[in-house]
């Protein structure tokens, strides 16, 4: 048996194919746990099941729902590539599930890596990083435009101690507030870069790039990840 699965954040279009590209059954059903589980049980439970899912925001967590059924074999597919493949003219929700069964029936799915857990955990904290790093960067930008406007020259290097003394001198209410932001911010960037660095390195993969001189700890993550797709 043979699944095709678009995912959207509010529902799922399935596509169950048997081997003989005989279509079984096509449905909608919500995106919540117990419809998906349900769906895994009651659709899925005489026969061993082949599942593709397209790599999106939800892929992760409907991956791992469907994992826990002994009956079921989940694999991702890349987007990119598979529509490369299958560039169908009509675009409906019917047709790419279909298409994605049909292509994982044929042996056609450019499959993607899928990562465990403390993987896909580490890296969405080296995102969650570089997003407060340009938070911080915009902050810094806002105070330097303020400057510029007003004319106002510090001769302190940018974001020192001396060029912050500076800037609380000069007595304005934005440029005081960007500072209580980026101070937050940098706590932040603080926190869980080192929470970053010792997950890290109890991963010998990213322990092992990071032997590469100019490899640091947020760019091994970001490495490992490229080199197992």
């Amino acid at each position: 048996m043979f699944v095709g699965l678009d995912l959207h954040k509010n529902y799922l279009q399935t596509a169950v194919m048997d081997e003989q590209d005989r279509l079984l059954s096509q449905e909608r059903i919500p995106n919540r746990d117990e419809n998906i589980e349900e769906f895994a049980s009651k659709r899925l439970r005489d026969s061993h099941a082949e599942i593709v899912i397209e790599s999106s925001s939800t892929w992760y967590h409907v991956y791992e729902l469907l994992s826990k059924n002994q009956n079921c074999h989940v694999v991702l597919s890349n987007p990119v590539k598979t529509k490369a493949i299958a560039s169908a003219k009509v675009k409906t929700d019917k047709v790419d599930a279909l298409t994605l069964a049909n292509l994982l029936r044929t042996g056609y799915i450019p499959e993607s890596y899928i990562p465990p857990r403390h993987i896909m955990d580490l890296r969405e904290m080296v995102r969650y990083r570089t997003s407060l790093v340009r938070m911080r960067v915009e902050a810094k930008n806002k105070i330097h435009a303020i400057l510029l406007q007003n004319g106002t020259r510090i001769k302190e290097k940018p974001f020192t101690i001396g060029f912050v003394e500076e800037l609380r001198r000069l007595g304005d209410y934005r440029i005081d507030g960007y500072l209580n932001i980026i101070s937050s911010l940098s706590q932040q960037i603080q926190t869980v870069s080192n929470t970053i660095k010792r997950e890290a390195r109890e991963d010998e993969l990213t322990r092992l790039l990071m032997t590469i001189p100019g490899v640091g700890y947020f760019s091994a993550v970001d490495t490992e990840r490229a080199g197992r797709r």
